[in-house]
């Protein structure tokens, strides 16, 4: 029987070894994993209402894994592959023979030059341990600084005020949220934290960050110093591409994959946040995704496309952002938009359209108290997936129905 091998048990490779077998193959599954747990959702480790949370959410129970006939190997990493023998080495020396390979190896956190490796009080956020580290810290009267001002970093300055801790946020450029979100709501999530009691520095940079008498200091430019009990750094993620390099794969901002997520060796593919990939709803521009979202896609395409189905990447980019009672949703990419509209939806709630020169829409982005954005984005992210031209004015009035301009 055939053999198909996943390096990465994270969302993207546990929905892609289930989706396997949904979709008929019967053939051997082995999925490989680096940490010792079984898969689990990471969206809840910045989320304030699993700050409390002991054990992870899991992806499926264990025994689905036995009742589906796929090998789970935790705790050990694949070290290396080799394209031409089709075999991965594991970190005990285990080689593993495949008929095809899906690489779901995911990203890991960016580390600031200069700072202590392996430090109690200088951490990231990208494991359930690292998550357990940072509940602990999370206290009244505990001092968290959080250097980087995107969806992680402000999600958990959120859940950190919520529980009680002091929160100091540094963002070196001059405004937080400013890859892929408007100023007029990055602006309304900064006057949120601040009236929550959140100290945001921005265009600040850090000059040094350092550990000392069970404290982290982080110095800036200016000067000052501001000690922590524990500092985040939360400054992005990069692809883990380095087996894909040893393998000869081609690389580009992640693993180079095409629309039906096949690398440059035969039988191999790549999906979730360790690939790039050109989407063909913008003109075939290539892509990089870390969202919640694209990884369950993704590990559902690469299934279907191992299965020899060639089913097109075609979705429409969207990711989501909790912090206190407000809801951010943002529905395609909008670098490039020439034009925006507001759409007001009351109680504070309110949508941002972004159009291109050609007046396409080609993404949105809401945010309001809880779901009150939640079904004009996803009407909006139609609209984009359509390549649909609609009339600015008509985007702007809350009493013409989205529904009625995707029916037009």
């Amino acid at each position: 029987m055939a053999h198909f091998v996943i390096l990465g048990a994270g969302e993207c490779g546990a929905r892609a070894a289930f989706a396997l077998r949904e979709k008929g193959f019967a053939g051997e599954i082995t999925l490989v994993g680096a940490e010792p747990l079984h898969p689990y959702e990471r969206p809840p480790l910045s989320k304030a209402g699993s700050a409390d949370a002991s054990d992870p959410q899991f992806i499926a129970a264990a025994e689905k894994y036995i009742e589906n006939g796929i090998r789970l190997l935790t705790g050990l990493e694949a070290r290396d592959f080799d394209p031409a023998s089709r075999i991965v080495t594991l970190s005990d020396g285990t080689a593993l023979s495949y008929d095809k390979l899906l690489l779901a190896t995911g990203a890991a956190a960016r580390s600031l030059p200069g700072a202590p490796v392996g430090s109690r009080h200088i951490r990231s956020l990208r494991t359930h341990h690292d998550a357990a580290a940072l509940r602990e810290a999370m206290k009244p009267g505990r001092h968290i600084a959080i250097i980087g001002g995107g969806f992680i970093g402000l999600e958990l300055a959120a859940t950190a005020r919520l529980l009680g801790a002091e929160v100091t946020v540094i963002e070196g450029l001059e405004r937080v949220l400013k890859r892929g979100v408007p100023e007029e709501i990055a602006h309304l999530i900064t006057e949120r934290h601040r009236a929550e009691g959140v100290d945001i520095r921005c265009g600040v940079p850090i000059e040094a960050l350092t550990e000392e008498t069970g404290k982290a200091l982080i110095r800036l430019s200016t000067g000052e110093v501001i000690e922590a009990d524990l500092v985040l750094v939360g400054i992005g993620a990069r692809p883990n591409v380095e087996i894909a390099e040893r393998a000869g794969l081609a690389i580009d901002n992640g693993i180079a994959v095409d629309t039906y997520l096949r690398t440059s060796a035969a039988d191999v593919f790549a999906a979730g946040d360790c690939c790039s990939f050109p989407l063909p709803i913008y003109g075939g521009r290539r892509v990089r995704l870390e969202s919640w979202r694209n990884a369950q896609e993704q590990g559902t395409l690469a299934a279907a496309n191992m299965l020899g189905l060639n089913e097109a990447v075609s979705s429409v980019p969207w990711f989501w952002s909790d912090q206190y009672d407000m809801t951010l949703q943002i529905s395609g990419l909008a670098e490039g938009a020439a034009m925006h509209q507001r759409r007001d939806l009351g109680a504070g709630a309110f949508i941002l359209f972004h159009l291109d020169a050609d007046g396409r829409l080609i993404a949105a982005s809401g945010i309001g108290p809880g779901n009150a954005v939640a079904r004009d984005i996803r009407l909006a992210e139609m609209l984009i997936a359509a390549r649909a031209h609609p009339n600015p004015a008509a985007l702007a009035a809350s009493d013409i129905k989205l529904k009625s301009l995707l029916a037009a």
